[in-house]
């Protein structure tokens, strides 16, 4: 393998264009293409990136001209793809869920942790600065044993009818970064219970999903998380976690475009509003997440989420729906 690592995205939507922009501002990343099916849409990101477009992932992957694959294409795709990328020696980060069948996962799960190449999820929030050092406090003991941890993930507006039709629903599309943040936490979790409503989305409901849910888990060791989810926020998007434990509590604050504060007449301490969408408010966190998988690379060491991490978001993706529909906690097993 070269010096720099030769990576194809494979997906030109709003996904494939922040990882195309992360590979480019990375040195000992090199963009060789950028994949897509639709002809247009790989035309239009790899002009933009400076590198050669194609049409055909499992082509490419096979090509013997690039070392890594970030995959981003649409998710029943990642499993087809991640199996051909073990087989001809590339390294693979692929975006979340892994598949919306864990059975699909299992299938695939000995093959993709005895893979010689790196293998990766794309949980990016994992490395959010912000998560990041609450994590390490806690890992430090500042707050003691955990005992509860509440995340709060609030999108600005519901995706598309269109988008949500293919989503798996909201617990496998939107929570499960919620679920992966969780174990970033609280590793073992041994029960799930969901409630789901439709409180302003005809469309959504249509669809037989929700835009309303809350999630509550149990940890091995008696911790409770909650998870709090909404498909719109007016006041922007809201991203918040708290962690308490015995010696005291960490929390995570939403992300303004400055920290410039007004105060008059009419308003005390108003600042910006918050960060719009998902791509702005974890930039960072996605460029940490590549940095990282090639750090990985190159040092034969895991520094993101697992196969194992995603196939456990899944896991507990699925007892959510099932107790959101049964109105019964669900017990999960992890291994």
């Amino acid at each position: 393998m070269s010096n720099s690592i030769k990576f194809a995205v494979i997906g030109a939507g709003r996904i494939g264009v922040v990882h195309a922009s992360s590979v480019s501002k990375i040195p000992g990343a090199t963009l060789e293409y950028v994949v897509d099916p639709i002809k247009e849409s790989a035309d239009k990101l790899a002009s933009q990136f400076g590198c050669k477009a194609a049409y055909d992932a499992e082509a490419i992957i096979k090509s013997g001209e690039v070392d890594a694959v970030i995959i981003g294409s649409p998710t029943p795709t990642h499993v087809p793809l991640l199996s051909t990328a073990i087989d001809q020696g590339i390294h693979a980060l692929c975006e979340k869920p892994i598949d919306l069948d864990i059975k699909n996962v299992d299938e695939l799960r000995q093959k993709a942790n005895s893979a010689k190449t790196h293998i990766s999820i794309g949980f990016n929030r994992r490395f959010d600065p912000e998560y990041n050092t609450a994590k390490k406090k806690v890992s430090e003991g500042v707050i003691g044993e955990i005992e509860q941890v509440i995340i709060i993930s609030r999108d600005p507006a519901p995706a598309p009818q269109a988008y949500i039709h293919v989503s798996g629903g909201i617990f496998r599309d939107m929570t499960i970064h919620d679920f992966d943040m969780a174990r970033y936490f609280v590793p073992d979790i041994v029960e799930v219970s969901a409630l789901g409503t439709n409180s302003f989305c005809d469309y959504i409901k249509e669809e037989n999903d929700f835009d309303n849910v809350t999630v509550t888990m149990r940890g091995a060791k008696n911790e409770l998380i909650t998870i709090v989810n909404s498909r719109h926020a007016s006041f922007g998007y809201d991203q918040r976690i708290e962690v308490f434990g015995e010696k005291g509590m960490l929390q995570t604050d939403n992300i303004t475009p400055s920290t410039v504060k007004l105060s008059n007449g009419e308003v005390t301490s108003s600042t910006d509003a918050y960060l719009q969408f998902f791509i702005e408010r974890y930039s960072l966190a996605y460029q940490y997440e590549l940095e990282a998988f090639i750090r990985g690379i190159q040092d034969g060491k895991q520094y993101g989420s697992t196969y194992d991490d995603g196939r456990a978001a899944l896991i507990l993706a699925d007892a959510a729906v099932e107790s959101s529909r049964t109105g019964k906690a669900v017990k999960v097993n992890l291994n």
